[in-house]
């Protein structure tokens, strides 16, 4: 019995709907860019159990920053590079998961993390655009997250919140995104065993939003060294 024509073609575009839907999921799958709620990253995601999963991570270096203000336009002398803590300005860079084109002050991105971002760096002599392009995808719309270039770096990439600090060669290692999951907002406490009391962020949860202070469109720009003779200590 022949199937009537309408049949036909209802059944021809419940099959195209379907296959687009499918195709539509695989493209979303695939290009999305990672986020906590992502199964290669949830046994990076911090709890009280396991308040640091960043020392999982192989090549994470942790220091201990009490932190603390330094007066404006003051440059302060830190002990890595890119910084990864310790004192900084008192406005804080915008990191509402902004990707700043040109590389920014070091004493205002210490701040964000200050707040609980992470701050992810790359040379540009290194990382093509295409590089870039894979990183800024991990960043671009996220708060408490911020990107920019960071000329002279050692590697190619580094990533960093407070007082933690990975590098690595390659913006498509997935220990960026590790990293990222492990940092960003940390809550928790213990996460210091030389003081338990201390939380991940001396300010977690603290704004990344614009204070009318720091400019997005024309930020404070990176001072190369070397450092004036009143550079202040980090710590």
């Amino acid at each position: 019995m022949a199937i009537p024509r309408r049949s036909q073609l209802i059944s021809a575009l419940v099959t195209t709907l379907v296959l687009a839907i499918i195709g539509g999921v695989a493209v979303f799958v695939l290009t999305r860019p990672s986020s906590d709620g992502d199964d290669r990253v949830t046994p990076f995601v911090p709890t009280a159990a396991d308040p640091d999963p960043s020392m999982r991570i192989p090549g994470v270096v942790r220091h201990f920053y009490q932190g603390g203000h330094v007066g404006p336009g003051k440059r302060v002398r830190y002990q890595f590079s890119p910084p990864m803590g310790g004192r900084h300005d008192a406005v804080w860079a915008v990191c509402t998961g902004i990707v700043y084109p040109r590389a920014i002050r070091s004493e205002n991105a210490v701040h964000s993390m200050e707040h609980g971002a992470t701050w992810v760096t790359y040379d540009p002599a290194r990382v093509n655009a295409a590089g870039v392009a894979v990183l800024a995808a991990k960043v671009r719309g996220r708060d408490h997250l911020l990107m920019s270039p960071y000329p002279g770096l050692d590697r190619p990439v580094s990533i960093q919140s407070w007082g933690h600090q990975l590098k690595v060669d390659s913006p498509s290692d997935p220990r960026i995104d590790h990293f990222i999951t492990a940092t960003k907002q940390n809550p928790q406490k213990n996460v210091y065993p030389e003081q338990p009391t201390f939380r991940a962020h001396p300010e977690v949860g603290g704004t990344c939003a614009a204070n009318g202070v720091f400019d997005v469109a024309d930020p404070p720009a990176f001072e190369p060294p070397p450092l004036p003779a009143d550079a202040v200590p980090d710590a």
